[in-house]
Formats: structure tokens, C-alpha cells, sequence
């Protein structure tokens, strides 16, 4: 197994790929999506992450190339790109015009990281992504931790065109909501996403690694979830089974799904070898209310989750996706300091270094 760290796109720097060495990591996986914050935007409510200002146009290889570069001179490997800008594949999820420009742009992107060696493409196949989770002193010694607390969500409205996954993608998009669409009808956008792109990320060494739904919950703001527990993860594999069509395991996620064994899950699709790399994070309670907490204190066992994967073989990356901020002058980075420390410990206690 590989220690990694994530870092979004304005966490992109020397100084934070130093910090991610220092801390003990040989890999990196990346968040290229850029969000811009402040602007009014009709389509924004108070979940929204902000603008996103890509605006279809596709991370090219050139600036990715360099990226990569950086990362090496500080030691470290660029494991996977992680999640897709909404302006990439909003007609591929919503069934509109530009469809096919689109995935002919995402099959470039898989050649740029094929000619790169970069393994992976974590991506999410969510409309309304992860909407109502709310920051609050939920973590030990009050730490500030994300939480989804059904009760006191507002009420789910329907998606705003424009947005996606919790970003406007588009504010000059006509007033109005997206038209209601089946879960049947998502998994047939899903399955011919994956028909497409799949065989090029064969040829390019790539896997495309889906994220589950977080929050776990089968329906938000009126729109279908079809990762939302492990029927749907292997219903995902079984539509194209492919190596290069595979998950991006998140323990938190599994842990937050009512009545699912976050172990067995792990024990499954380790042994399956469909998994990736993990987001290694910890919870306490399923939906409908559940926190996340620091790496050592919630309801996972995250020694076992390594044991099994080990005993199954896997040599991917681990990541703390998300963490606790820590009262300090870099909330951020001693939260993210703890979790790597942690992971870093043990990884080597269960491979007997």
C-alpha cells in the first residue's frame, strides 16, 4: 500500500507538496477542479461550493505534465486526478446536445494521463452530490468536522439549471430545474459513459474509479443516487467489467450506509480487486445523522479495514480525504498532519515494519 495525500486545486504548490513528503507520503492525488467563491449567483444556495471556471475547457497535458513534474522533484508520484469539473460531463449526465464532444474530451484527458502514468481517474456520477453536509464542532475537542444531519436540512428543492454536484457550472443558464429522470434512466446515462470511455482507458493504463454516493441516501433534491450502497457498486462493475472500470473506495461513505458492514464491503471488493485507491476517513453513526471524526475515534476499525486489504492484496493508494480541522495557525494541515501520521503508523504496524 501507498500513502498519499489530496490536495485541491488551490492547495497546488511546492510548499504543500513538501509538507506531504515531510509527512511521510510517496504519492499524490490531485482535485483539478477550480472553484471561485463570492460571486452572486442565483443558482447558489448556502451548500454551494462556488463557480466552477473551467467552463468545458479540458485540463490539458501540458499543465498537468507540469504539475506532475513539480510533484517528482519533491519526491512524490501522482497517483490519480480525482473528480471531474461539472462543465466536462454535464451533457453526459444530463442527456444533452453536447454529449458526444464531451466524452471525446474525456477520452483525451485518459490519453494525456496514459502518455503520463498517471493510474487513475476518480470521478462521481452524481447530480446533486454532496448537498446538506454541514461543518460544526463535531470532533473531538469541539474540532470543526463535516456532518449530514437529515433534521435539520432545509427543504430539498429541485437542482437549478446550471449546477451540478453542489457547483454552478453554468450562471447564465435559463431560470428554471432539471426535469426529473428515473434511477433506471441514470444508470442507462452511467453504463454508456462507461461503455465509451472504458476502452480507452484500457489502452492508456487507466482506471476509472467511481466515488459512492455521500450522503449514502437514494434520492436528493428529487434527484436519483445510484451509488448509494454496495448493490449499486457492483451493479456499476458488472455493466462493463474492465480492470480499467473499477472504485474509488471510500470507508467513510461505506460506514454512513444504513445496515451495510463497512468490513465486509471492504473484504468484497478488495478480494473482487475492483478497488483503486481508498479514502480512508472515520464517521460515527449512518445516515440520516452522522459526523465525521478524527481517523482514530469513530465507529471504523481502520486497522482492520488495512488488514484486510492487505490480505487481499491491494497496492494501491490510501488517502485521508477528509479530516478535522485542528485548533491552530493551519487548521488544515495539522488535521491533515493527524490522519497521515496515523494512516503512516498503521500501514507499517500491519506490514511489520
Amino acid at each position: 500500500m501507498k500513502l498519499a495525500a489530496i490536495f485541491h486545486r488551490s492547495y497546488i504548490s511546492r510548499d504543500n507538496f513538501r509538507f506531504a513528503r515531510q509527512a511521510g507520503c510517496t504519492h499524490l492525488v490531485l482535485h483539478l477542479v477550480e472553484r471561485v467563491q463570492g460571486l452572486p449567483m442565483r443558482q447558489a444556495d448556502e451548500f454551494c461550493f462556488g463557480f466552477t471556471r473551467a467552463q468545458g475547457r479540458m485540463w490539458s497535458y501540458g499543465e498537468i505534465e507540469a504539475i506532475q513534474r513539480m510533484a517528482k522533484e519533491e519526491g512524490l508520484a501522482v497517483e490519480a486526478l480525482e473528480n471531474l469539473d461539472p462543465s466536462f460531463l454535464c451533457d453526459i449526465m444530463l442527456n444533452g446536445p453536447r454529449k458526444p464532444q464531451q466524452l471525446e474530451s474525456l477520452k483525451d484527458l485518459l490519453r494525456s494521463m496514459g502518455r503520463l502514468k498517471i493510474p487513475v481517474l476518480g470521478y462521481d456520477f452524481s447530480l446533486a452530490g454532496v448537498w446538506g453536509r454541514v461543518n460544526g464542532p463535531f470532533a473531538r475537542g469541539k474540532a470543526i468536522a463535516p456532518a449530514y444531519l437529515e433534521e435539520r436540512l432545509p427543504v430539498q428543492e429541485p437542482l437549478s439549471l446550471g449546477t451540478l454536484h453542489n457547483l454552478v457550472y453554468d450562471p447564465d443558464a435559463p431560470e428554471g430545474t432539471l426535469p426529473a429522470i428515473s434511477h433506471e434512466e441514470l444508470w442507462q446515462r452511467l453504463a454508456h459513459f462507461l461503455r465509451e470511455l472504458t476502452p480507452v482507458a484500457e489502452e492508456e493504463g487507466v482506471r476509472l474509479a467511481a466515488h459512492p454516493d455521500d450522503p449514502p441516501v437514494p434520492v436528493l433534491r428529487q434527484t436519483p443516487r445510484i451509488l448509494c450502497d454496495p448493490a449499486g457498486m457492483h451493479r456499476l462493475l458488472d455493466s462493463v467489467p474492465s480492470r480499467s472500470n473499477a472504485l474509488r473506495l471510500c470507508v467513510g461513505t461505506v460506514q454512513e450506509m444504513p445496515g451495510v458492514d463497512a468490513y465486509e464491503v471492504v473484504e468484497t471488493f478488495s478480494r473482487r480487486g475492483a478497488i483503486s485507491y481508498v479514502h480512508c476517513r472515520n464517521v460515527r453513526g449512518k445516515v440520516p445523522h452522522y459526523t465525521e471524526v478524527f481517523i482514530d475515534e469513530g465507529d471504523v476499525d481502520i486497522f482492520r479495514v488495512l488488514r484486510i486489504l492487505r490480505d487481499n492484496g491491494f497496492d494501491g493508494a490510501v488517502i485521508p480525504d477528509h479530516t478535522p480541522q485542528m485548533t491552530c495557525g493551519a487548521p488544515w494541515h495539522a488535521g491533515m498532519a493527524h490522519a497521515l501520521g496515523y494512516l503512516r503508523a498503521a500501514m507499517a504496524a500491519i506490514e511489520g515494519r
